[in-house]
């Protein structure tokens, strides 16, 4: 199934929700709608499934113009984040529905081949009020999947668990997706979730697409800071910047040197750093660039410990993997392979990526052909 979707845009009173978006997902992958709260990733994921009309533009399916055609007309499955399941039917005959409607044979088979796919079948003769949330999401997964629906659409799936059943579906979705036939688009707020999904992500904010491509590309090569600050988790750390005489200086902080795509211009007067977290480490490696300064807090999330410092440049957050002790206001050093900095326009365009897996500077020029080449706004 190709669904296309063209300068969709959606208005409600005197707010324009959506601007011209066009997006059209790959057939049989999944594409990851990446924003927070609000980037318009649920209204752009009710006008794909005919439950709300765009107030400009169409939506295609295999070149058919479906544009205000009624839900039940489209073969869709969808997920939501509020699970939602029939409260008088046993799991079983939840998962069982969209078979029943299809009249297909082997029902009971199939049903147990689902729940043991997510790991409830053991659950199959239980109503959903006896189940945990978490159960109670795998019986609305395995139902959608039941429907075998050419599009399988699921908004933030997962963000009213908690983490260890996040995590533990997340990998086995990435598993069912992959050996599916379905076109999946993902909703979520969370950019580990993108990377850890792939396929393709589309960027969304305040209701506009920033960028779309595979979604390796579209993390490594943020083509401006909104983009960049949408897909990072701990938020890039942006620090001011000014050209020197052979790379760039970090404003009250150390020089890197970083070789630029060209001789500084008076329009890169004005610039800025773009350092991930993972980029930074509490131990030196030849070449690094040294940050001193002092703990302000250190966290622990799942397996990474975030550790924010305060430095001449500013306050810097690390992500550090493992579990990692640190006294507030003890002094620590971050250290910082410059290869490894962004470097933005005064505009918020990126000039300057670093090329992967060699710790190498790479001008933008190619990257923004390539992001063209996949729809980026």
């Amino acid at each position: 199934m190709q669904l296309a979707l063209e300068h969709i845009g959606k208005k409600v009173g005197p707010e324009q929700w959506l601007h011209g978006i066009s997006l059209a997902p790959p057939p049989g992958e999944v594409t990851v709608l990446l924003g927070a709260t609000q980037a318009g990733k649920t209204s752009l994921m009710r006008i794909m499934a005919g439950l709300d009309v765009p107030t400009q533009g169409r939506v295609l399916v295999d070149g058919v113009d479906v544009t205000g055609t009624a839900v039940r007309e489209r073969n869709v499955a969808m997920v939501y984040q509020q699970f939602i399941n029939y409260p008088s039917l046993k799991v079983a005959d939840n998962i069982g529905s969209p078979l029943r409607l299809r009249g297909e044979k082997d029902i009971d088979a199939k049903v147990r081949a689902l729940a043991a796919r997510l790991h409830i079948e053991m659950f199959l003769d239980r109503y959903p009020a006896e189940l945990s949330g978490g159960q109670q999401q795998r019986v609305a997964l395995a139902r959608a999947l039941a429907k075998g629906a050419p599009l399988m659409l699921l908004d933030e799936p997962l963000v009213n668990l908690d983490y260890k059943l996040r995590e533990e579906l997340r990998e086995e979705l990435t598993q069912l997706f992959a050996a599916g036939d379905s076109t999946v688009v993902y909703a979520t707020t969370e950019p580990g979730e993108a990377l850890l999904l792939g396929g393709h992500t589309a960027v969304l904010d305040a209701g506009e697409l920033l960028q779309y491509g595979p979604t390796a590309q579209v993390f490594h090569h943020p083509l401006s800071l909104r983009v960049a600050r949408a897909f990072s988790d701990p938020p890039m750390n942006l620090v001011a910047a000014l050209p020197a005489a052979h790379g760039v200086q970090l404003v009250h902080g150390p020089a890197l040197a970083m070789a630029l795509p060209a001789a500084p211009a008076p329009s890169l007067a004005s610039l800025t750093a773009g350092i991930r977290g993972s980029s930074l480490r509490v131990a030196a490696r030849p070449g690094d660039a040294a940050l001193p300064g002092r703990v302000e807090l250190a966290e622990i999330s799942g397996s990474s410990t975030y550790v924010h410092v305060a430095t001449a440049v500013g306050e810097l957050v690390a992500q550090l993997t493992g579990v990692h002790r640190f006294d507030l206001g003890a002094p620590l050093t971050l250290y910082l392979d410059p290869a490894q900095v962004y470097l933005f326009d005064a505009a918020g365009a990126l000039l300057v990526a670093p090329l992967r897996p060699l710790g190498q500077i790479e001008p933008v020029r190619k990257t923004q052909e390539e992001g063209a080449a996949h729809g980026v706004h």
